[in-house]
């Protein structure tokens, strides 16, 4: 039996629950200026209550909301006539809510309409909603926007060592490394980005607004500490390969690490070999190995280490991939790292063909 629209709201978000005040006196604040009539200034404070969200501290905000913004958007969108904009929104609500109903007393003609186009247009596509869980990643990115206002490129010599570096060739990098002075760096960029555009004719560059909607997503999810989330290890493979087909995590535990199967070292074996080199008594070379080997140097502390697993199927892989599907194993450990890359040679394989796909000038 399909849910109601009120036994949604009860199951998936209770106001109360949003850590901070802000966030429910906007939601509240747009869903009064729905029901009101005032459509826009609804559709104003659902930006405003999203730009909130996003503040460092809300991120599990974020995901309870997901769901709410979409349905008011779309609400909003449909009563104003704005059929396909409604429609967007409605597809990324019935993937988080599948089977809801809108009572045709309490909701206009047009809003239940636009629900029903969007289920119907999925099913068309073959893409039949269905309830969250296996990819929340994938519907957070359908969800996300990009900020409006944006601040201008960089084209210092930091430009070449941002995002971008994973599109640059190597004679590219070159190239823009002779350029000096603004004038020829913004032109070397205007070039750059027009010899990737796959449809010259139109007036918008539909391969860099995807890069830039992929950089500034993982800018805002997979940031770690000083390091901007597009430049981390999951930020990369996001970038070159988009959300992947599944997303996997578990706590890291003794035999769970391919360098490390008896026990969570703190420590490397670089740091062992360092701790090892005949630099100053006896006594200090003891006491520096025991530090890296002896006890305490070993973590089972589930809560501070675990695995995160991106599952690409075929279908989500670059063409020429030949593997029906690549995993790739984020470790995050005590004196290892967070979220690291386990650089195996699939993996290792499909990122370079995803790179060479992506700096094609043809592509």
């Amino acid at each position: 039996m399909r849910r109601s629209l009120a036994s949604l709201f009860l199951s998936l978000l209770v106001v109360s629950s949003l850590a901070a005040s802000t966030l429910p006196a906007l939601l509240q604040k747009a869903k009064d200026q729905f029901r009101m009539g005032a459509f826009v200034q609804s559709l104003e404070t659902l930006d405003a209550l999203e730009q909130e969200s996003r503040k460092e501290g809300h991120e599990n905000d974020r995901t309870k909301l997901t769901p709410v913004l979409a349905f008011y958007r779309a609400a909003s969108y449909a009563s104003l006539g704005r059929g396909p904009q409604a429609r967007e929104q409605f597809e990324i609500f019935l993937a988080f809510q599948p089977d809801v109903e809108l009572d045709p007393a309490v909701y206009s003609k047009k809003v239940v309409a636009a629900l029903a186009e969007a289920r119907k247009t999925l099913r068309a596509r073959g893409q039949e909603p269905a309830p969250p869980g296996g990819n929340t990643l994938v519907l957070a990115y359908n969800a996300f926007r990009r900020p409006t206002v944006q601040s201008d490129e960089n084209l210092g010599d930091d430009w070449a060592e941002g995002p971008v570096r994973y599109l640059l060739t190597a004679d590219e990098r070159r190239q823009y490394a002779r350029l000096l002075d603004p004038v020829t760096r913004s032109e070397f960029v205007t070039a750059f980005w027009k010899d990737r555009d796959p449809r010259p004719e139109t007036a918008s560059n539909e391969f860099k607004d995807e890069f830039d909607r992929r950089v500034a997503f993982a800018d805002s999810r997979f940031t770690q500490s000083e390091t901007r989330g597009s430049l981390t290890d999951r930020g990369m493979v996001f970038l070159l390969l988009g959300p992947p087909t599944y997303v996997g995590r578990k706590p890291l535990t003794s035999g769970d690490d391919a360098n490390d199967s008896s026990a969570l070292f703190r420590f490397r074996r670089s740091d062992v070999r360092i701790a090892a080199q005949p630099i100053g008594s006896r006594k200090d070379q003891v006491a520096r190995i025991d530090r890296v080997t002896g006890p305490g140097s070993t973590v089972n502390d589930a809560a501070s280490n675990w695995r995160e697993v991106w599952h690409y199927r075929r279908e989500h892989l670059p063409a020429g991939v030949p593997y029906l599907q690549v995993d790739f194993d984020f470790v995050t450990k005590q004196g290892y790292g967070e979220n690291v890359l386990q650089r195996e040679t699939q993996v290792l394989d499909t990122l370079d063909r995803a790179k060479n796909k992506l700096r094609d000038t043809k592509a």
